[in-house]
């Protein structure tokens, strides 16, 4: 009999349907809650698993790093040392965050590296250098790493309990949270991290400065710190720009900007500067490339060439300068202009307890002492029980001393194992621990002579049980301890200062100084925007000048090379120069084409321009509306070096005319109809609002527009007096049309 076709099942008509069939029941959520419930837990976990560094002055992957090389034996002066590639994979077993972020850990703790001023891991082979950023380390298979002697002192007891331990991230082993380290490393080595919404950036401070500094503090917690630390001290070396009222912000407040400049020394014979040290927070890449800019753009032209000649034997910026150039007075220049000087921002942010906290060097200092009181307390303790146990075992054995023989007789008469030990305690009165220790003595150390020599110690071990319980009970002693040792990391590993330094006073005096040289010039700007600088000898020579099919020269100056020049564009805005930054050339020469030169912007082209050396006088601004605004050469100087000045003038009506006035003078305007009117310009009052419309200061007819406007000499003025404006422009009152001016020449 066949089978009956079974009926289709009916399909859903959206893919969804199927899914949400049995499903949950949907919850509705503020997407802020969401966003709250699952930022929040990466944020905290960035802010303390990760990126701040603690007490100890290490970040979680530093030390996981640094453990795992202490636990494969890589302390030990009689070890090799081992490849890199094995100590990163060694770490992984603590950081699961990917080899190659362990890596750059590693190669930043190294001596090859020169990051740090004690380093860590003793290192062989390429591991770049932090002066470079083209140097790149070589891989892991290639580099050879084992741990600096100085890390002993990081190490020191860890065995002893002195820290606590928790499991690693899969539970089969335990690490260390903090690592006992017996001096400040927190503030010897620099540390950086950014975190979620904040940052820490910690200085490196020479070890001998902080070490005295804290034994200081434990003695005087109101010792002037600026006494003892001098300074922070960078392992690039240069020189820190002393300021003293900054430094005590740095040390009260955690917060604060540290500069310094590049050391160089000058080669007279071959006419080179050297410069072999550089500020920490920049690189050899980065000053040639800003020098090689400010060449370029003609901002420096004492410099012939310039080319690293950083070798094995160190760092080394070679410049080469051009006959009759002052060395020291173009490091002055550089210094200002590239990262030759340079700011170290100090953020001492630091976790204490798993709180992020912004601290001074006091307190930090404070609260390094407090957790290395708490690692010797717990040392000292875990050492006085060890002693305990063993003058415990030891009072057994004295016992036994008194009757050897039966001790013999009890263990040989006892007919099972296990009854060894309880017979032990009833003979000689003594308990389980004491009895299975008595149990465990080889045959052959069970004479006289034996137990005599162990429990000599007897007496000794009394002794130190008592010192260590007066240590415990007073905290004078543990700081003591704590000097002692502080004193023997000095002797071990203080090194001479490298960062030397530069009063404040003695360096403002020298940027102060301009070596721009001054001599008179002629200026000559074209109507379709070329621009000459022409010296008078020159200008002698070639008085022709040369332009472009139906250019001519707009205007004119006779100034200096020190002169400030304000370009204003058809776009109402003002680009500011220098005459010094032009070249000096020739009459026969096009010139430079300013909006090019001066980076204006697309279409943008030039309408008039203004020199001026000390900012006196006033900007006449005529627009085609028939207003002028009278506007102070002042509101146009800047205490920044702002280039580019928007709103220069209004824009409410195309401009005709700028006239510069030193002082009040008349004035010439023509309309499109063929009127003129003259004026002088102290009928109008200054607005020091650059983009004033102005005032109306003459009455133009329907569709007429202003044409033109110039100054008139004095001598030039008989004859033009019809045309003198009757009205005060300034009151409001424009003047009318006085007559036609078409036929009229100055």
């Amino acid at each position: 009999m066949p089978r009956k076709k079974e009926p289709e099942k009916k399909q859903p008509a959206f893919r969804h349907e199927a899914y949400i069939e049995g499903s949950g029941s949907v919850v509705n959520e503020q997407i802020t809650d969401v966003l709250k419930n699952n930022y929040m837990p990466y944020a905290m976990s960035v802010i303390i698993s990760r990126a701040l560094p603690e007490i100890d002055g290490f970040k979680p992957s530093h030390r996981k790093l640094l453990y795992m090389m202490y636990k494969r034996g890589l302390l030990s002066p009689d070890k090799e040392r081992s490849k890199s590639a094995n100590v990163v994979g060694e770490t992984m077993k603590l950081n699961p965050h990917g080899d190659q972020a362990i890596y750059e850990t590693l190669v930043r703790m190294t001596r090859g590296n020169e990051a740090l001023l004690h380093p860590f891991i003793d290192s062989k082979g390429n591991f770049g250098k932090q002066y470079s950023s083209k140097m790149h380390f070589a891989a892991p298979r290639y580099t050879e790493v084992k741990l600096e002697k100085i890390c002993g002192e990081l190490f020191r007891d860890i065995d002893k309990e002195t820290v606590d331990f928790v499991p690693n991230y899969d539970n089969t082993m335990q690490e260390p949270t903090l690592l006992p380290a017996t001096f400040p490393t927190v503030l010897v080595n620099s540390n950086t991290g950014i975190a979620v919404s904040m940052a820490s950036n910690v200085c490196p401070f020479n070890l001998e400065e902080v070490c005295e500094t804290t034994i200081a503090l434990m003695k005087d917690p109101e010792h002037d710190i600026l006494s003892t630390l001098k300074g922070p001290d960078f392992p690039g070396g240069g020189f820190m720009l002393y300021d003293e009222a900054e430094l005590k912000k740095i040390y009260e407040t955690g917060r604060g900007s540290i500069r310094v400049r590049s050391k160089y020394n000058y080669d007279s014979t071959t006419k080179c500067i050297e410069v072999t040290e550089i500020p920490y927070t920049t690189t050899v890449e980065a000053i040639i490339d800003k020098i090689i800019e400010l060449v370029k753009a003609g901002k420096i032209r004492e410099i012939s060439y310039i080319r690293d000649e950083t070798d094995i034997n160190g760092l080394k910026i070679a410049i080469d300068l051009k006959k009759g150039t002052d060395p020291d007075k173009l490091m002055q220049k550089l210094f200002k202009l590239t990262p030759l000087q340079d700011s170290y921002p100090c953020n001492f942010n630091i976790l204490i307890a798993g709180t992020p906290k912004v601290m001074g060097v006091r307190e930090i200092l404070t609260e390094w002492t407090a957790f290395r009181e708490e690692c010797v307390q717990r040392r000292t303790y875990f050492d006085l029980q060890k002693k305990k146990e063993k003058l415990h075992l030891l009072e057994a054995l004295s016992k036994i001393l008194l009757d050897i023989d039966k001790a013999i007789k009890i263990i040989r008469e006892t007919e099972n194992e296990a009854d060894v030990v309880p017979n032990l305690m009833i003979g000689f009165g003594i308990d389980e621990i004491q009895a299975e220790y008595v149990a465990e003595i080889k045959l052959r150390n069970i004479n006289k002579q034996y137990i005599l020599r162990r429990i000599e110690e007897v007496d000794q071990l009394r002794k130190d049980i008592e010192e260590m319980e007066d240590i415990l009970r007073d905290k004078k002693k543990i700081r003591k301890i704590i000097v002692n040792e502080l004193r023997e990391v000095v002797k071990n590993y203080a090194q001479p200062r490298r960062t030397m330094f530069y009063y404040q006073s003695d360096v403002d005096d020298a940027e102060e100084e301009d070596d721009t040289p001054d001599y008179p010039v002629n200026i000559f700007v074209s109507d379709s925007g070329y621009f000459k600088k022409i010296t008078p000898q020159s200008l002698r020579m070639s008085s022709e000048q040369k332009l472009k099919e139906g250019d001519f020269i707009s205007q004119s100056f006779e100034t200096t090379n020190k002169t400030d020049l304000i370009f204003f564009s058809d776009k109402a805005q003002a680009y500011k120069s220098k005459a010094n930054a032009f070249d000096d050339t020739k009459a026969s020469v096009m010139g430079d084409y300013i909006p090019a030169k001066l980076s204006f912007d697309e279409g943008e082209l030039l309408k008039t321009l203004v020199p001026t050396t000390d900012y006196s006088g006033y900007i006449v601004f005529f627009f085609e509306n028939g207003k002028a605004a009278k506007v102070p050469v002042k509101s146009y100087e800047t205490k920044t070096n702002r280039k580019k000045l928007a709103n220069a003038y209004s824009d409410k009506s195309p401009l005709v005319a700028a006239l510069f006035v030193g002082e009040d003078c008349d004035v010439l305007i023509r309309s499109s109809t063929g009127h003129a009117l003259l004026f002088n310009t102290g009928m109008i009052l200054p607005k020091s609002t650059r983009d004033s419309q102005g005032v109306q200061v003459i009455s133009l007819r329907k569709n007429a527009v202003l044409a033109n406007a110039e100054t008139v000499a004095p001598e030039a003025l008989e004859g033009l007096e019809k045309y003198r404006a009757k009205s005060v422009p300034a009151a409001g009152k424009p003047a009318k049309d006085l007559g036609d001016a078409n036929q009229l020449t100055l």
